[in-house]
């Protein structure tokens, strides 16, 4: 039988089963799921609903007892107004249970509870009117034949929750035989998958990996190959033979695609490189350009035109140095290393982008006790991840906000005692599906954003030997950290 049926019907008609049963437990398991959703609804909606209602009317009955006693002891008629509400909430419980009857038992139960009840307030009426008019005999001996009214009333009350207590049971016990049916069910799947794919992995392994070994040792020894059937197996040995007579070929053919590929990995070395430079320039340039819009409004110099001019100067000198390293590449950076507080770096980033957060709309809070200790870093590289947070924190608030930098000293298992420098906004925060991808490289959410503000960033921070982290909750803003290792300078 295995030689008349192909390989590949077999697999086929496994695999058909396999996904019959998967696809019919799933339909089994939704249906029955509706139904116990069904019967849920039945018992919650309405015989628990129904149940409360009942207890309700039944507090709101043992409500009304001992007020006519209380106004025969001190002949308050506050006690008869207090009955009179509770008459009131009674009947209010009643009609919402009267409103939840599905059948004739139960509504015959709320007319016998009814009727009681009409004959109970009768009683006790008249045993109210005994005691106003004075005749105490009378009254006493009307209210011990109104306490079996009482008694009579609170039995038809539980008579009547015994009849739901007894439909919740059933319901229960329903509920309890579809999930022993499910179960049955889903052991039947189970049993017939594992079967199935018992059936498959003997399949697989004695016809196609059987014949792949036999082909492989038929092809170290050069044999050929015999001739067993016209189905998938003479294929794939045609094929095999194929490959191992040009493997040759294949080998000088690889070479060829390894030397494109390390002048591919060249061009994107060189590519990368370009866009990082590129958005390094962004800053500086577009600070100049509002340095000379803010001159180009007063022709006369004054103290602010002078420091717009060093401020120029200032970031003509950064370009010169981005573009100083993009043309030595072909080298590791080198950073320029002296002792500096973190501190400085965030004044000089905020006193640099001063008209750039004015023009966002936003405010700068730096939170600082004092200066942070000196750490071993390059100014102008820490300047420029301060100021690369700042502008993207800007970016994210598209109506202006608030941009807080907090300064602390901490302690880290790694890393011992670091600055740490905290860069919080109140945008929008950063979704948790792109937090692990914002500092790789081409990575970005925005229209014209080349992805490398945050790679340069965390770049600039870990060659430092220090560490860049954000933390963010979507609609709360994002904090970025950076933390640098502070060493003994001495």
């Amino acid at each position: 039988m295995w030689t008349r049926i192909h390989l590949r019907i077999w697999i086929y008609m496994i695999l058909a089963a396999l996904v019959f049963i998967t696809l019919a437990g799933g339909v089994v398991t939704v249906w029955d799921t509706y139904r116990m959703e069904r019967l849920l609804s039945a018992v919650i909606d309405e015989d628990v609903a129904a149940f409360q209602a009942a207890e309700s009317m039944e507090a709101a009955l043992i409500n009304q007892k001992g007020f006519v006693s209380y106004y025969f002891l001190d002949r308050d008629p506050d006690w008869l107004r207090q009955l009179g509400d509770y008459r009131r909430i009674f009947k209010e419980r009643l009609e919402k249970t009267r409103a939840l009857v599905e059948n004739d038992r139960q509504r015959k139960a709320i007319e016998q509870i009814e009727s009681e009840y009409l004959s109970y307030i009768s009683a006790k009426d008249r045993v109210i009117a005994h005691y106003k008019a004075g005749e105490q005999k009378e009254g006493v001996t009307l209210h011990r034949k109104v306490r079996d009214h009482f008694f009579k009333l609170f039995d038809l009350c539980e008579e009547y929750k015994d009849i739901h207590r007894e439909r919740i049971r059933l319901a229960r016990k329903d509920g309890h035989a579809q999930a022993r049916n499910l179960r049955f069910i889903a052991g039947i799947a189970i049993f017939a998958d594992l079967s199935l794919g018992v059936l498959l992995v003997f399949v697989l392994v004695r016809h196609i990996l059987g014949p792949v070994r036999r082909l492989i040792r038929e092809a170290d020894t050069e044999k050929e190959v015999p001739q067993q059937s016209e189905d998938e197996i003479k294929a794939l040995s045609r094929s095999v033979r194929g490959l191992i007579e040009n493997a040759g070929q294949t080998h000088i053919e690889l070479e060829r695609s390894r030397e494109t590929l390390l002048q591919s990995e060249k061009m994107a070395i060189v590519g990368q490189l370009a866009a990082g430079t590129a958005h390094s320039i962004r800053n500086p340039l577009t600070s100049v350009k509002m340095r000379l819009f803010s001159l180009n409004r007063s022709l006369e110099l004054s103290d602010t035109q002078k420091e717009d001019f060093e401020v120029i100067s200032e970031e003509i000198r950064h370009i010169d140095t981005i573009v100083q390293n993009f043309l030595e590449f072909s080298r590791p950076p080198k950073l320029k290393i002296e002792p500096l507080s973190p501190s400085v770096a965030v004044d000089m980033a905020i006193q640099l982008l001063e008209h750039r957060l004015k023009s966002y709309h936003v405010d700068v809070r730096i939170i600082r006790e004092q200066m942070l200790p000196d750490v071993q870093a390059d100014p102008e590289q820490l300047k420029e991840v301060i100021v690369n947070l700042v502008v993207n924190a800007c970016e994210s608030m598209e109506k202006g906000g608030e941009i807080v930098i907090r300064e602390e000293e901490f302690f880290s298992e790694t890393l011992k005692q670091v600055a740490v420098i905290r860069v919080s906004d109140n945008g929008p925060g950063i979704p948790e599906s792109l937090r692990e991808k914002i500092f790789e490289p081409f990575f970005t959410t925005k229209d014209e954003g080349t992805g490398l503000g945050l790679s340069i960033a965390f770049r600039i921070i870990e060659e430092h030997q220090g560490w860049l982290d954000v933390t963010s909750e979507k609609g709360r803003g994002a904090t970025f950290v950076i933390m640098l290792p502070i060493r003994d300078h001495k």
